[in-house]
């Protein structure tokens, strides 16, 4: 991977190429002020101020550089969190400055795009480091743990299953906590059974050395309130004995996506020293065939003691996630986020880019939708919809696990979850897709964090310093 904290540097002077940002509307007027062969420069390479256009332009007054870069934006005065990152994956090698004002949120994008992903191939090709320089020196810390964060969800999502698994998860967990001086406990194996029955019914077909496992975390303060984060970490989705098709199994190392989520917000809310009591719960499990999976008909025990029929064995993400909501709950915090890579349903009312979001409370919609258009981190409410619980109804058990009939498959398995979490706790729940099937500037395709910046600064609002 490119070394994060050199993306962006405080501006002291030193020298720098400067890049010009203009748009459609004001380009013409801004061409005036150039000489003729700049201007045939830009015209050379069809440059006319459109979004994510990049030009290099010849300026022999540059400081020891000898051109300058130009990028298309919507507007030069309202920048977004994605306007320079295609001069970001672009340009060459070099340090950069925006000319006459400061880069702003596109600090941020400026960063994420220059994300590899080279576990397992060299990227011999890649340009870079690209260095911008800002003179708002207090802005750059938290940039960075924003691309930090956003760059651990991709590399997460971005491994396979064979090394991504619980156990890995965990290893991830403890690395980080370390840096913190965080508390980890984690629960394994045939120890689940009792205490977290329907964890280890999922996870107990995979392979010893992806034991299923229940992780938490915890940090700060006692007496701080106590936030609680829990993440769908299902390393890998066969669908069990409802087994998917070789297709629907090919992204499912992604299927985790929901921990790596859980496990880089908490990274924030410690990194930038949140007020809080923080508990972070991931259930770990790989959703395998053997002779020992759950099956189709089966009735499960759950950890807050409703009885669970299970009518898809496909829908084991929130069968873990209802044990591990009421892992958080019982802690009595006054506040639950969840991340999960949940449902078909969501991806097909909303498309790869909208996390789904489920909240009992008008206020923690608001505040997490704000948080989220204000970040370019956009995230759209659905509905906690009463009466579609009667969809979730069993005749020998307390709930189902999978909704019949086939309608609002997203609803449905929030008000799942629902019922896991204590009534007077506020609660969102995000289904999040983890993923970018074709790349946009400083969004390269593969592992996404989806929903990540707008839970992080709704925390940020309530609970910042």
């Amino acid at each position: 991977m490119t070394e994060k904290t050199a993306l962006i540097q405080p501006d002291r002077g030193q020298d720098a190429i400067p890049i010009h940002l203009v748009n459609k509307d004001g380009f013409d007027d801004w061409a005036k002020t150039l000489s003729g062969p700049q201007r045939a420069a830009l015209k050379a390479q069809g440059f006319s101020g459109k979004g994510y256009q990049t030009a290099i332009v010849p300026d022999s007054d540059a400081a020891g550089a000898g051109w300058f870069a130009v990028g298309g934006v919507a507007s030069p005065d309202e920048l977004s969190s994605w306007c320079m990152a295609k001069l970001a994956e672009k340009l060459p090698a070099g340090t950069y400055r925006r000319a006459g004002a400061e880069p702003g949120p596109a600090l941020f994008g400026w960063q994420t795009a220059q994300y590899r992903f080279t576990r397992y191939r060299e990227d011999k090709d890649a340009e870079g480091p690209r260095i911008l320089l800002t003179g708002d020196v207090a802005q750059i810390d938290e940039a960075i743990a924003e691309a930090e964060a956003a760059w651990l969800v991709r590399d997460m999502v971005n491994t396979p299953a064979e090394d991504m698994g619980p156990e890995a998860i965990e290893a991830e967990v403890v690395r980080i906590a370390k840096a913190f001086d965080a508390e980890v406990n984690v629960t394994r194996g045939d120890a689940l059974e009792s205490g977290y029955p329907m964890v280890h019914a999922v996870g107990r077909a995979a392979a010893r050395a992806h034991a299923p496992r229940l992780i938490e975390l915890e940090w700060g303060p006692k007496d701080a309130p106590r936030v609680a984060i829990v993440g769908k970490g299902v390393t890998f989705d066969s669908g069990g004995l409802d087994v998917k098709s070789s297709a629907g199994m090919l992204l499912m190392k992604k299927d985790m996506g929901g921990s790596a989520h859980a496990l880089a917000l908490a990274k924030l809310v410690m990194e930038r020293g949140l007020k809080v009591r923080l508990h972070l719960v991931i259930p770990a499990v790989e959703n395998a065939i053997s002779g020992n999976a759950f099956r189709p008909g089966d009735v499960l025990a759950s950890r807050k003691g409703l009885t669970v029929e299970i009518t898809n064995t496909d829908a084991e993400g929130r069968l873990i996630l209802g044990d591990a909501l009421t892992r958080a709950s019982e802690e009595a915090p006054e506040l639950i986020l969840d991340f999960a890579t949940l449902t078909g349903a969501a991806r097909v009312a909303l498309g790869p880019d909208l996390p789904a979001l489920f909240t009992r409370r008008d206020e923690t919609s608001d505040d997490l939708v704000a948080a989220g258009r204000g970040h370019d981190d956009a995230v759209w409410r659905l509905p906690l919809e009463e009466t579609y619980r009667d969809m979730l109804k069993s005749d020998i058990a307390d709930i189902a696990n999978s909704a019949s009939g086939g309608f609002a498959g997203a609803t449905t398995a929030a008000l799942f979850l629902d019922r896991f979490v204590a009534d007077d706790i506020e609660w969102a729940h995000f289904d999040t897709f983890a993923w970018r099937p074709s790349a946009k500037p400083g969004r390269p395709k593969g592992g996404a964090a989806l929903g990540l910046r707008a839970a992080w600064h709704m925390l940020k609002a309530r609970y910042g310093r």
